[in-house]
């Protein structure tokens, strides 16, 4: 199937590793042209050299997202780059374990402000020209905001409202023909998933346990198959979807984990 993306400019923050990095290169090999949002030099360099060598186009901003001039000058790059915007992913973030009993009013503060205020902020300063374009919004969500964890209120926090953010722009673009959904995972095998793994006596174990929780294949889902999810939604073929929360997470969330 053709999603109709090529030369489409999408901006993806966190866009070199992980869920980001499979994302920008589904957008790749449909096309489009990533454009890559990502604050580690050294990881992001050498994806985009990665894409390159595989003779994709991309480009690559170098940011932190600390602050809302971070932001604005991300979108200003971006459209320097290709003159245009045709998607943005608000994928960026980072599950940092700050909960109510181990941590405090100023680390919860900080929290909300690493995993929320960006995904505001680049929808703010992209919308401009993301109406020139009719272009789309995918949020990377996670199944924190519905399940729960323990001890990681700041992410929980960031992540619900990154889906109440998902419906309400949804509603205020009605408008303007720009599309806004939320790709919620669960347990996705990443690199940063992997150390945190690591960090348990016995990881292999571990990793067992957590996979046979998951319903179905009792198997972790792969960051492709969360990219091929937002290439989609990003995509004119999913033209009358809008507001929606798409779980991407073997059954996980909705079905019962003892099956």
């Amino acid at each position: 199937m053709d999603l109709e993306l090529r030369d489409k400019a999408i901006l993806i923050s966190g866009g070199a590793a992980g869920i980001g990095a499979a994302i920008s290169t589904a957008c790749a090999r449909e096309g489009a042209i990533p454009v890559i949002l990502d604050r580690n030099e050294d990881v992001a360099r050498r994806f985009a050299e990665h894409l390159s060598s595989e003779g994709h186009r991309c480009e690559l901003i170098l940011l932190d997202l600390k602050t809302p001039e971070d932001c604005r000058q991300a979108v200003e790059d971006a459209l320097r780059f290709c003159g245009k915007i045709d998607g943005l992913v608000n994928n960026a973030g980072v599950n940092d374990s700050v909960g109510l009993e181990h941590g405090d009013p100023e680390r919860f503060e900080h929290s909300l402000h690493s995993n929320l205020m960006h995904y505001y902020a680049l929808a703010h300063f992209a919308l401009p020209a993301l109406k020139l374009t009719t272009g789309s919004i995918v949020n990377i969500a996670s199944k924190v905001a519905l399940t729960g964890q323990g001890n990681t209120s700041g992410y929980a926090a960031a992540k619900g409202a990154q889906l109440a953010l998902t419906r309400e722009w949804a509603v205020e673009l009605l408008p303007t023909g720009i599309r806004v959904n939320a790709v919620i995972p669960a347990e996705v095998m990443t690199p940063l998933y992997r150390q945190w793994i690591a960090t348990f006596p016995e990881p292999e174990e571990k990793l067992k346990s957590i996979e046979r929780r998951i319903p179905f294949g009792h198997r972790l889902t792969t960051p492709e198959e969360i990219a091929d999810a937002v290439v989609f939604l990003l995509s004119p073929r999913s033209g009358h979807t809008t507001g929606q929360q798409i779980h991407v997470d073997g059954g996980y969330v909705h079905l019962d984990r003892a099956l």
